[in-house]
């Protein structure tokens, strides 16, 4: 299939077991360029599972990983950042006590020498990045040196998306991101991610919320009980034929 050859990531016959139990059952998964994927599935379908694999939390035990046509392994969710892959977790994508622009580049700040010997971290180049990388993602804060605790939920979520954005993620992982806020916040959420494409980064949207995802998804994958067991373009189905198979037993 010419789509999935031109892939930015593919995921194939994937399988994981957990001290007996078959979390993954041969699941083949995989985004193309510039598309938002909706991941969906109730509690235990194993979406969260595949996902910690491609974010190189847990090593798959059968199956391959491409990444442009690249076979991968990750040894840490770290090697996976590394080549593009970022995620953002509903409640670990940003330290509340640091400030917006430390949040922007954690793990990555930029430094300058100071009397040609001291590193010292580049405040001002990290001020204005961190402004330019929010309106990115049209994100208006009067100030990068907020603490993250001071902003919303919506707003946190949002920091997070800028920091992919500026590091110029190629897949973005967004695991419910959208759960616990209240519907003007979701919204926002909801078009941080629909202006993912216009910088040419591919997402994952994992949720068990039909309504979020649906209307911003180009392609919708259903998992249940460990396996694939729909994978429609948005055109192609409805949310009652997918709550149908959300909820099979």
């Amino acid at each position: 299939m010419k789509k999935e050859e031109s892939s930015p990531v593919k995921m194939i016959n994937i399988h994981k077991w957990f001290r007996g139990f078959y979390a993954l059952k041969g699941v083949d998964f995989w985004v193309g360029p510039n598309e938002t994927v909706g991941l969906i599935g109730d509690n235990g379908a194993g979406k969260s599972t595949l996902i910690k694999i491609l974010s190189g939390v847990y090593p798959p035990d059968e199956g391959k990983i491409y990444l442009e046509d690249k076979e991968v392994r990750f040894s840490s969710p770290k090697a996976a950042i590394r080549l593009g892959i970022e995620t953002v977790y509903q409640d670990t994508a940003v330290v509340n006590q640091l400030s917006i622009m430390r949040n922007i580049f954690i793990g990555r700040e930029p430094t300058k020498r100071y009397l040609g010997l001291i590193r010292l971290l580049d405040v001002v180049r990290m001020a204005k990045e961190s402004m330019k990388a929010l309106a990115g993602v049209d994100l208006r804060l009067r100030s990068p040196t907020i603490p993250v605790e001071d902003l919303s939920g919506g707003e946190r979520q949002g920091v997070a998306i800028a920091r992919a954005m500026y590091f110029k993620t190629k897949i973005l992982i967004l695991d419910e991101p959208t759960n616990n806020l209240s519907v003007k916040e979701s919204q926002k959420v909801l078009q941080f991610v629909q202006g993912l494409k216009s910088q040419g980064i591919s997402s994952i949207f994992i949720t068990h919320n039909l309504y979020h995802v649906y209307p911003i998804a180009d392609r919708l994958v259903v998992m249940n009980r460990g396996k694939k067991i729909g994978d429609f373009k948005r055109k192609e189905t409805s949310i009652e034929e997918l709550t149908k198979l959300m909820t099979l037993s």
